[in-house]
C-alpha cells in the first residue's frame, strides 16, 4: 500500500540506526515487552535468519508442495490434495528478493518454470484465494526478478479465473472454478471474495497491455456499490445471479474486510476516480454507523445495512488491518486509535486470538494462525507517520510470535493462545512467507531493494509497486 511521507525515509532510518532507535512509552504489557534502543539492522538479520531456517525445512520436507507441516516434518496441499502447485514457493518469491536470498529465489523461480501447472488442478478453487496468492505472488516475483515465466504463469491463471466474471449476469464473480474442467460454481459470494481482485488484475492489465482484467475487476466493485443501502452501507453476502443480498449485515470484519482495502487500492494503484469516490462514500458510512468507543478504545461493530442498528461486538484479528487502511486513506486519528485498541488486547494474551469479543474482553476463537494483520497495520502506520511506536509494537509482536511459535523446523500456528504455554498446531501457512516476515524485515532492515516512499503491498503482501531492481 502507498505511503506518502514528508521526509526522506532513508535519511530518517539512518539517523535512527545511528542513535540505536528510540524508546517509546505506552507499549502494551506482556512477557515479551520490547526494550528501547534497538539495533534494528540486527533485528532484521534475525528475521532473515528465521525465514531461512524455515525455508531449509521446507526444502527438506515439502519442496514443491503447497505448505510445510513443521512439527511432523511433512507437507499438505492447499488447492488440490492430488496436485501441488508450490504455493509456499510462489508466496515466498518477493520476500526472498527483499531479504537478498538470491540463491533461494533462483531455486524458486526455477521450480515455477519447470513444474507449475495450475491448469492441472482438478478441484474447485476459490477465485479470491487463487488471485491474491498465485496471481499476486507471481506478479510480485516478476516485478522483482524480470523473469518472464512468472508473468506468463500469472496470466495463465488469471485467464482461468476470468470467466467467473465474464459469464456472470451481474458482473459479480462466481466464487469457484475448476481449473481442469473450467466448471464454474458458487452463485452466492461474500464481499471480500467479490472485491479483492483489482490490484492483481489491474497490474496484470498494465503489464500485458490488455484491459480485460482491470475492467472485470472494476465492474465487480461497481456492482456492489450500486447495491448499497440508503445509509451507504453494504452487506456481507450477495447472490451473483440476481444481485440480491443474502446477508445484509454490514461490517469491516471478514468476510468483507479486504473489499474496502481494494477499493482504496484501486485509487492508489491506478488513480481511478470512480473507485476513489466509492471508497470515500462507503467509508464515511462505516465511520458513521459502525464506529464505537468502548472503555476508551475505538472498535467497529456489525450493523444492519438498512437501519444501522448494532448487531454485535465480536471481531476478528484479521480486522486489525483496518487501522493501516484508515491511516492511508486520510483517517489517521481513527487508524492510530484502532491499532491501539488491538495493542491493548496483548495485555491479556501472549498472541492475538483469531476471534475476540471487545465487549467482554474474551477470546471467541483461541487459535492463532500466524496472522499478519496487526503487523501489517503497524507497518503502514509507521510508513505514514515515522513513529517508532509502530516499529516497537511490531518488534514486541515478533518476540512474542517467535517465543510461542518457533519449532525445530520453522514456525507453526497455535491452537490455543489462552493456555500457558501456548498450545501449538502443525502448519506453516503459505501467507506466512508473503506477509509477516516481509513486514517485519522491511520495518527493521532499511532494504535497498524497496522504495519506502512510494510503494504498494497487496492484501497478501505482494509488492506491486516499490520494487527497486537489484
Amino acid at each position: 500500500m502507498r505511503a506518502s511521507i514528508p521526509f526522506t525515509r532513508r535519511a530518517f532510518l539512518g539517523t535512527l540506526t545511528a542513535a540505536g532507535g528510540l524508546a517509546v512509552a505506552g507499549l502494551p504489557a506482556g512477557p515479551a515487552r520490547a526494550a528501547g534502543h534497538h539495533n534494528w539492522h540486527k533485528v532484521a538479520d534475525d528475521v532473515r535468519a528465521e525465514l531461512r531456517h524455515a525455508w531449509t525445512s521446507y526444502r527438506r520436507y515439502a519442496w514443491g508442495h503447497d505448505q510445510l507441516l513443521p512439527v511432523s516434518g511433512g507437507h499438505s496441499e492447499f488447492f488440490d490434495a492430488g496436485h501441488p502447485v508450490g504455493l509456499s514457493i510462489v508466496e515466498a518469491l518477493g520476500t526472498l528478493y527483499f531479504m537478498g536470498l538470491d540463491d533461494e529465489l533462483a531455486d524458486g523461480v526455477r521450480w515455477v518454470g519447470d513444474h507449475l501447472d495450475f491448469a492441472g488442478v482438478n478441484a474447485d478453487v476459490q477465485v479470491f484465494e487463487t488471485n491474491i496468492r498465485m496471481v499476486g505472488g507471481l506478479l510480485s516475483g516478476y516485478l522483482c526478478t524480470g523473469e518472464r515465466v512468472l508473468l506468463e504463469q500469472a496470466r495463465t491463471i488469471a485467464d482461468i479465473l476470468l470467466p467467473c466474471f465474464t459469464e456472470s449476469p451481474t458482473g459479480l464473480p462466481y466464487r469457484r472454478v475448476n481449473p481442469s474442467t473450467g466448471h464454474i460454481t458458487g452463485n452466492v459470494n461474500v464481499l471480500a471474495e467479490v472485491g479483492t481482485i483489482i490490484a492483481e488484475f489491474g497490474t496484470l492489465s498494465r503489464l500485458v497491455h490488455d484491459s480485460r482484467y482491470f475492467d472485470a475487476a472494476k465492474k465487480a466493485l461497481r456492482a456492489v456499490y450500486d447495491r448499497r443501502s440508503p445509509l451507504d452501507l453494504v452487506g456481507t453476502e450477495i447472490n451473483i445471479e440476481t444481485g440480491a443480498w443474502t446477508d445484509s449485515s454490514a461490517r469491516v470484519d471478514p468476510p468483507v474486510d479486504s473489499f474496502f482495502e481494494y477499493l482504496w487500492d484501486g485509487w492508489d494503484l491506478f488513480r481511478d476516480r470512480d473507485i476513489k469516490h466509492w471508497y470515500d462514500t462507503l467509508t464515511r458510512a462505516v465511520l458513521r454507523h459502525e464506529e464505537e468507543r468502548l472503555g476508551g478504545e475505538l472498535w467497529f461493530h456489525r450493523a444492519d445495512m438498512t437501519t444501522g442498528a448494532a448487531l454485535g461486538r465480536e471481531t476478528s484479528e484479521l480486522t486489525s488491518f483496518y487501522a493501516g487502511l484508515l491511516g492511508q486513506s486520510g483517517h489517521l486519528r481513527e487508524g492510530e486509535a484502532y491499532h491501539s485498541a488491538w495493542a491493548s488486547v496483548l495485555s491479556s494474551y501472549t498472541l492475538l486470538p483469531e476471534g475476540y469479543d471487545y465487549g467482554t474482553g474474551k477470546a471467541t476463537d483461541p487459535g492463532n494462525q500466524l496472522r499478519p494483520e496487526y503487523v501489517d497495520a503497524a507497518f503502514n502506520l509507521w510508513l505514514l507517520t515515522g513513529k517508532e511506536l509502530y516499529r516497537e509494537r511490531a518488534y514486541d509482536y515478533y518476540l512474542r510470535q517467535k517465543r510461542a511459535s518457533r519449532v525445530a523446523n520453522g514456525w507453526t500456528i497455535a491452537t490455543d493462545v489462552t493456555a500457558s504455554p501456548v498450545k501449538l498446531g502443525d502448519l506453516t501457512p503459505g501467507y506466512w512467507w508473503a506477509e509477516q516476515m516481509k513486514y517485519w524485515y522491511l520495518m527493521f532492515a532499511d532494504s535497498r531493494r524497496f522504495d519506502y516512499e512510494d510503494n504498494y503491498l497487496s492484501t497478501e503482501g505482494a509488492v506491486l509497486r516499490g520494487v527497486i531492481r537489484h
